[in-house]
């Protein structure tokens, strides 16, 4: 089965059983599913580049632990960095503050030519804004329609979006937070702000499924992903992409007959000196 888009209005409990799928495949069948969709998707992002006329942004959003970090790695990492690009937003500067909230987004949006990935983004203001009360009510509740209006914007000059929420369990969170503490390569990872906002579960699962329910649309619709299995979670993602790529469908431009003559006629020549020297 392949993950379908969330009708708009639609609400949706983000229970922990929605974290996992048996229906997907799972383990070593999922690794051996991905392997030719990387393959394809780098076939993809070749043509889009060259194409260089539409673009496509992708939006990894979920709690800390749910696998942004990884996923992005394992379905992006093998693509072209000249034409793959990924963007992080943390908490904003003074200098990003004393501007609209968008506006940081808005200079990160993929080019023509390119795919860009959002490692967080403008759903943050929606989010952590409104779980830590860093704005009244009256201010980020406005931002659901601003936000879709953005996307809009966006879908209407060539660029076409998909936004992914890895929903993991509370359990799994728990699991994967103990792992970065006692795994030499990835406690590194390891902030005591996890646990704090551990403990604000509910609060987030409740601004996560106003996200999904207002601001999934026929232009920009939201997938949820079942992420407690990781390569199930890879599957899921590469597939989307790869589906949409192929609506999308890149082509490569046409080379300029002029330009065809003259490196026919140069190859002509080059050959009959070969020829010569031999």
């Amino acid at each position: 089965m392949a993950l379908k888009p969330l009708k708009p209005g639609k609400r949706i409990a983000l229970t922990d059983d929605l974290a996992t799928d048996d229906r997907e495949p799972k383990g070593e069948a999922a690794e051996a599913l991905i392997a030719p969709l990387i393959e394809r998707l780098t076939e993809q992002q070749v043509a889009l580049y060259a194409e260089g006329k539409q673009a496509l942004l992708v939006v990894f959003q979920g709690r800390d632990a749910s696998g942004k970090d990884g996923l992005t790695r394992k379905v992006f990492g093998p693509l072209n960095s000249q034409g793959c690009v990924v963007s992080n937003f943390k908490r904003p500067t003074e200098y990003e503050l004393a501007r609209d909230y968008l506006w940081r987004v808005h200079q990160a949006v993929p080019a023509k030519g390119t795919i860009g990935i959002f490692n967080r983004s403008h759903y943050e203001d929606v989010l952590v804004v409104r779980v830590h009360d860093l704005v009244p009510k009256a201010v980020w509740s406005k931002r659901y329609d601003q936000i879709c209006d953005f996307e809009r914007m966006l879908t209407e000059n060539g660029v076409t979006i998909l936004k992914f929420f890895l929903h993991i369990s509370r359990e799994e969170q728990k699991d994967r937070l103990l792992e970065r503490l006692h795994d030499p390569l990835k406690n590194w990872k390891f902030q005591v702000g996890d646990l704090s906002e551990r403990k604000r579960w509910d609060d987030y699962t409740e601004a996560y499924e106003d996200v999904l329910e207002r601001t999934s649309t026929d232009y920009a619709p939201w997938y949820l992903v079942p992420a407690d299995r990781k390569k199930t979670r890879d599957l899921l993602v590469a597939q989307v992409v790869a589906e949409t790529l192929d609506r999308m469908a890149p082509q490569f431009p046409r080379v300029d007959p002029e330009v065809l003559k003259i490196a026919r006629q140069w190859e002509r020549e080059t050959t009959a000196r070969k020829r010569i020297d031999e």
